[in-house]
């Protein structure tokens, strides 16, 4: 039996140029599938680290301050998009909003504003180990970024004050 027949066909089976087509569309979706899923099966392959944040709403309203009173977020996980992620909302305090004001004499002084408050949430989850851009979602978590802490019945946006990526357990 010939490799190559008179009919142009593999082992008498399928056309060389079709062979190449079909393989040329595999590699493709291959390629494709393992740009998308890599990333996603390394850090659910990864050893696992706990990641603390701290992320400050500087000068919630009383409105604000009042609802996170009421309805406490402690407890309930971090919201990306549509999803719930493993990230959850461990304390939360108010602490006085503290500014800076020009006094008449032209001094700038720490000044208690008497209505606004510091919503402080305190954020706990677990990140790949060794990870160049830890993230919650789709956010990446640095301090000094911004961040959206949303929850199933809460959303309001904060700055990352503190990041500890811990050790592995």
């Amino acid at each position: 039996m010939k490799i190559i027949n008179e009919k142009g066909k593999l082992f008498g089976v399928i056309n060389v140029v079709d062979l190449l087509v079909l393989l040329a569309a595999i590699a493709i979706v291959v390629g494709v599938g393992y740009k998308l899923f890599a990333p996603q099966i390394a850090d659910a392959a990864a050893r696992q680290v706990p990641m603390t944040i701290t992320v400050r709403v500087r000068g919630a309203t009383p409105f604000l301050t009042d609802e996170v009173q009421r309805n406490s977020q402690v407890g309930k996980q971090i919201v990306s998009g549509n999803s719930y992620t493993n990230a959850v909302i461990t304390d939360m305090q108010i602490e006085d909003y503290v500014q800076q004001v020009m006094t008449a004499d032209g001094n700038i002084v720490d000044a208690t504003d008497p209505s606004k408050k510091d919503l402080v949430f305190t954020i706990e989850t677990t990140v790949p180990e060794g990870t160049a851009s830890p993230t919650i979602g789709t956010q990446e978590i640095r301090a000094g970024r911004t961040m959206i802490v949303k929850t199933n019945d809460f959303e309001t946006t904060g700055n990352i004050d503190m990041v500890d990526i811990g050790e592995a357990e």
